[in-house]
Formats: structure tokens, C-alpha cells, sequence
């Protein structure tokens, strides 16, 4: 079943049941009403005749003519009257009544005994049902007269039988008029969807250009609106960086493949000397060497894009960290005619993996040995500023452009200055190194200009900063 005509079936079959339990209690609160009303009128009607017996002191009136002379108010024309006596016999009674027999009911005659009023309803076959007051009158302690004032509830019942035809006729009105309302509602209010839904089968052939008009109102369907616009391109940004990492994984591994099967065949065109075959090998194994780092690297970042690279979060002391990178490092730059040194080394605490870091630092070296001059100089320092701990790599190489300054970090990327120095990179460490630095709520900052060296300096927050 539709949307639309699930929503106009609920809220029809919600605002039935309202109109219906609002009919009910309106209809009973009015009849209520009506009949307090008509007994106040009765009360007030007997006090009346009560205060005038009182007033005459009692005396017994036989006479129905001075009876009416002395009560205009009891010959209304909606009333009747009749005064019993103690036995509950009648005295006397309107003209009104007299082709009525309405006797004293023996519970009006023990509540008047009791020296109280009550109030009665009688229905007589073939007339309208009848409302009924019995007021008793009473002389120190002793029953003189019963005076009963009654009246039809004939009005009553025609008016409550109006009232109950114009429900009946204004509730199915007015509940059609609700159910086109909501149709036309439900139908505008999920116009929307509509075009959401349109949208995503665009999508779904491949058309990630698609995006929703934003309505003026910042109302559900605008916000959904504006998460669907966000996610499509968020989804459109991870499309391209996937074709974009595809393009560049395959352009890295062509390469050396291309090396590699270029030097086989020439190689092999003709019968050569035993050292042109070693040296070969040795450029294919070379080759193979970076295939293999740059494929570790891919499934490295691969795994930890997923989430499956365990992490420990343990204190990690950088200064040892930092002192045990150097001592590698400096014979990693003896065959590379490079100088490593320490300068200011602080103790520095950090919560996070001891192997990551590690990984982090001597990434951040061998990088900056690889792109620096021979004979050239990388400083490693290590600064605590009370609040975090910076790690700083600096060389005298090569440099970095400002323009590439955050485009290092992107996978596969190399500046072709880079490029032109060495054939070694894979344009993978970097990007580990931003993985890494992210992951322990840290940051890279880069200093560089073209041709006159690069500084990177990892910032990581303390374990325990200072207060």
C-alpha cells in the first residue's frame, strides 16, 4: 500500500475516533446541561410557591382560583404544579395537569417526611417523559404540604434529537473534508521523496552529478534533503579518489614492470657478457623490491582504511623512541653520504602504539635522506611545550612547493622535482605517516619551500600534559 494512502487511513481513522469521542462527551455535556438547566428552573419555580405558603402562615388553600391568583408564576405554560398533604393525597393541582395522573411516588414521600427535596423523572405510555421536584413544608418538625413542580421534557428531547441529527450529518462532512486534506497534504508533503527516489535511480545507473533542490523551509524534507545531497558527494569524492588510487596503483606498478620487461628483452636479443645479465638481475630484483614495498604499503592502508590494523594505546616515551631511530638511521646514512644528528631532545610522554610511531619517525627520515643532496645533513628534535610534544624531521634537500604542500599526503602522489631526484619512492609514505599521525589525535605540519629543504613536525597531545 502507498505511503500516501497509509497516512490518509491513519489520520482518517485517527480523526474518526477523535470526532466520534468528541461527539460523545459534547452530546453528553449538552444533556447534562439541558437537564440541570430544567431543574434549576423547577427549584427555582417550587421555592417560589414555598416562600408564599410561608408568607400566608401556612394556611391550607382549597380554592384552585385564589390558589393561581396567589401564584401567577405556576400557571406557566412548560409547568404544572400539584400540593399534597402528609398522606399523599392531592389538595390541589394546575388545569394544566388535570388529564394527567401523576401520584406522589413513595420515595418523594419519605424524602419530604425527612423534610427533604428530591428530584424524579416519570415516563407515562404515549407522553413525553416528565421531570418532577418535591418540596416538602415543614413546621416545627411537623409535614404540612408537599409541593410538586413538574414540566415535559419534550423540548429537551426535540432539542437533543436536533443536536444528534447535525452531528451525524456534520461529522461525515467534516471527516471527508479532513481525508481530502490530508490526501492533498500527504501528497504534497511527500513530493519531495518523490524526487529523492528519482534521484537515487539516477545514481544507480552512475550518475553521481545528481543533486536535489533544497526547498526554502528548513523543515524534515529539508534536512533530508541536505543528507542526501552531502552523502552523494561525499560518495562521488570517494568514486573519484578510488578511480583516481585505480589510475595511479596501476601507473606504479606499470612502471617498474615495464623496466623490468624492457631490460629481459633486450637482454635477451642476443648472447651477452655474464655481468650485463647480473646487472639485470640486479635492476629486476631492485624493481621487484619496490613492487613488493608498494604493494605492502597498498594493503597496509587497505587494512587500515577498514579498520584492521590494531592499534595499542599504551604511554609511549618518544625521547628513547626518537634516540633509537637516530642510531638506525646513521647507518642508513653512511651508504647514503648523509648526516643525521640530534638536536634539542625533550622528554615527551604520548599515549598510543609504540610500533606505529616508530614507523611514523623512520618513514619521516628515510624521506628526508632520500630527497636530500649528498653530503647533506637531516636534524631529528624533539620539543615539549607542556601541553604536546613536537617531533620535528628537518632536511636541506630538495624542498616542497607551497602549492603541494597538502597534496604530499594524498596516495601515489609525487612532485616531479621528486620524481626527477629519485625513482626509489612509491608516494605511499606519506600518506601512512598522515594515517598514523590521525589515528593518535595529532597533526603534520609542513615547512618547505622549493629548493631550500623541509621541515615536518608531528604534533601529538602529551599523555599527561601539565596543569
Amino acid at each position: 500500500m502507498p505511503l500516501r494512502v497509509r497516512l490518509t487511513l491513519w489520520y482518517g481513522t485517527a480523526l474518526a475516533l477523535v470526532l466520534m469521542i468528541f461527539s460523545m462527551v459534547l452530546y453528553a455535556m449538552t444533556a447534562r446541561n439541558l437537564r440541570d438547566a430544567v431543574d434549576q428552573s423547577l427549584e427555582e419555580t417550587a421555592m417560589t410557591a414555598v416562600r408564599s405558603l410561608e408568607a400566608r402562615g401556612f394556611l391550607p388553600l382549597i380554592n384552585e382560583e385564589e390558589l393561581l391568583s396567589q401564584f401567577p408564576e405556576l400557571t406557566r405554560i412548560d409547568k404544572f404544579f400539584q400540593i399534597f398533604s402528609p398522606s399523599g393525597t392531592i389538595s390541589i393541582r394546575s388545569p394544566n395537569i388535570k388529564q394527567h395522573e401523576v401520584p406522589l411516588s413513595r420515595t418523594a414521600l419519605d424524602t419530604a417526611f425527612a423534610g427533604q427535596s428530591i428530584f424524579e423523572s416519570a415516563k407515562y405510555p404515549n407522553e413525553p417523559p416528565l421531570r418532577l421536584i418535591s418540596v416538602p413544608i415543614m413546621y416545627r418538625g411537623n409535614l404540612l404540604y408537599i409541593v410538586q413542580v413538574g414540566t415535559s421534557m419534550e423540548s429537551v428531547g426535540e432539542t437533543l434529537h436536533r443536536f444528534l441529527i447535525l452531528l451525524m450529518v456534520a461529522i461525515p462532512i467534516a471527516l471527508t473534508v479532513s481525508l481530502a486534506g490530508g490526501w492533498f497534504l500527504a501528497g504534497r508533503a511527500l513530493r519531495p521523496v518523490d524526487k529523492i527516489t528519482l534521484a537515487a535511480q539516477r545514481i544507480a545507473a552512475g550518475d553521481l552529478s545528481q543533486r536535489l533542490s533544497m526547498p526554502a523551509a528548513h523543515d524534515e524534507i529539508g534536512r533530508l534533503a541536505a543528507t542526501f545531497n552531502n552523502m552523494i558527494g561525499r560518495l562521488d569524492v570517494s568514486f573519484r579518489q578510488i578511480r583516481q588510487f585505480t589510475s595511479d596503483a596501476s601507473h606504479e606498478l606499470r612502471t617498474p614492470l615495464t623496466v623490468m620487461k624492457g631490460e629481459t628483452d633486450l637482454v635477451l636479443r642476443r648472447p651477452r657478457a655474464l655481468e650485463d645479465y647480473k646487472s639485470v638481475l640486479e635492476s629486476n630484483l631492485e624493481e621487484t623490491d619496490r613492487m613488493t614495498r608498494i604493494v605492502d604499503e597498498l594493503l597496509f592502508l587497505s587494512r587500515a582504511d577498514m579498520g584492521e590494523v590494531k592499534m595499542e594505546s599504551l604511554p609511549v616515551a618518544m625521547e628513547s623512541l626518537v634516540e633509537d631511530i637516530h642510531r638506525q638511521a646513521t647507518l642508513l646514512g653512511q651508504d647514503r653520504n648523509i648526516e643525521v644528528v640530534l638536536g634539542t631532545v625533550m622528554p615527551v610522554v604520548v599515549q598510543g602504539d609504540d610500533l606505529r610511531l616508530r614507523e611514523l619517525l623512520l618513514n619521516l627520515v628515510e624521506n628526508a635522506m632520500k630527497y636530500s643532496h649528498p653530503g647533506g645533513k637531516v636534524e631529528i628534535s624533539l620539543l615539549n611545550d607542556g601541553r604536546e610534544g613536537r617531533l620535528s624531521v628537518t632536511d636541506h634537500g630538495i624542498g616542497i612547493a607551497s602549492p603541494d604542500h597538502k597534496r604530499i599526503f594524498h596516495r601515489f602522489f609525487r612532485t616531479d622535482v621528486a620524481r626527477a631526484h629519485t625513482k626509489k619512492g612509491t608516494g605511499l609514505g606519506l600518506a601512512i605517516c598522515a594515517w598514523i599521525t590521525d589515528l593518535h589525535k595529532g597533526r603534520i605540519e609542513v615547512k618547505s619551500d622549493l629548493g631550500q629543504g623541509s621541515t615536518f613536525t608531528v604534533v601529538l597531545p602529551l599523555a599527561h600534559p601539565a596543569a
